[in-house]
């Protein structure tokens, strides 16, 4: 597939944009690692830096929430907050968790992982949290709403996928290829698709546990991201090779080198537009 690429540069020097997101507006959402604030890149190229109150909160992975509004993680503040569309933050303290992976769920609330404490949490939009343990730990990273109406997600120590129902009921998957690390995880319609940076491939988990695993090109590129495209296929971030990569339903994988360098968060809108952070200082852009 051929695609056309531009790039816009966003955040100053070091902003290390990292998660990325599109609004319902067609507006683009980012999170900027290492100066602590929400980008706003609009769909003719405006970018506007929102600061928050803690610069070193880290703030990692954004989604549009079940309330329409941006919700982000802050891994090193330990808060989920939420920001309007004219920049107003509110934000929800969970001491000590590290919450890094974030997602809409099923049953209008949100859910996201605890790094520190090996858990998965439900988070309402008034900001109630209940969180739910992970047996083993297991470094719980990306989480997704999936197909049966679960949440999924990966666990990069324990080399194994989670799934929890909105009960709170927690089971586990363990990975065929050892040390995979996996990272990122998105849903298509009928499965879960995941990347492995410790092994470089995209694995598809179904709802009953099939696993299959995809072998990269270049199993030493680091996969990071993926999400799953209007069409079925998935986009993924390499991190390691600056490059973008595209993994179809069977398998068949195609990658596109990116201008800048250490690609991490992408998203991909309902127009089939596919949005790449880079943490070197930009956002690209990939029109198929």
């Amino acid at each position: 597939m051929a695609v056309s690429i531009v790039e816009f540069p966003v955040g100053g020097p070091g902003a290390g944009p990292y998660g990325i997101t599109v609004a319902p507006d067609g507006a683009v959402w980012f999170t900027e690692v290492h100066h602590g604030r929400i980008g706003r890149l609009d769909p003719a190229g405006g970018h506007t830096a929102f600061a928050l109150p803690d610069p070193a909160g880290r703030p990692s992975v954004p989604v549009v929430g079940p309330d329409g509004a941006v919700w982000f993680t802050e891994s090193a503040g330990h808060r989920i907050g939420r920001i309007s569309a004219d920049g107003a933050v509110t934000a929800h303290d969970v001491p000590d968790a590290g919450p890094f992976g974030l997602t809409a769920g099923p049953d209008g609330a949100l859910w996201c992982t605890a790094m520190n404490t090996g858990r998965v949490g439900r988070i309402t939009t008034g900001g109630e949290v209940a969180w739910f343990d992970v047996p083993g730990g297991g470094f719980p990273a990306m989480i997704a709403s999936g197909p049966d109406g679960a949440l999924w997600f990966a666990l990069n120590q324990a080399n194994a996928i989670g799934r929890v129902t909105t009960a709170g009921e927690v089971t586990t998957h363990p990975l065929p290829t050892a040390e995979a690390a996996p990272v990122g995880i998105t849903a298509t319609s009928d499965a879960l698709w995941f990347v492995e940076i410790g092994a470089g491939q995209v694995g598809r988990i179904t709802s009953d546990g099939r696993i299959t695993e995809f072998p990269l090109p270049d199993r030493a590129a680091r996969p990071h991201a993926i999400a799953a495209a209007p069409d079925g296929s998935c986009w993924f971030t390499e991190w390691a090779s600056g490059r973008v990569g595209r993994i179809t339903p069977d398998g068949a994988v195609e990658t596109h080198a990116l201008p800048g360098a250490e690609p991490h968060g992408v998203a991909v809108g309902p127009d089939g537009v596919v949005w790449v952070a880079l943490e070197s200082g930009t956002i690209a852009r990939l029109t198929p």
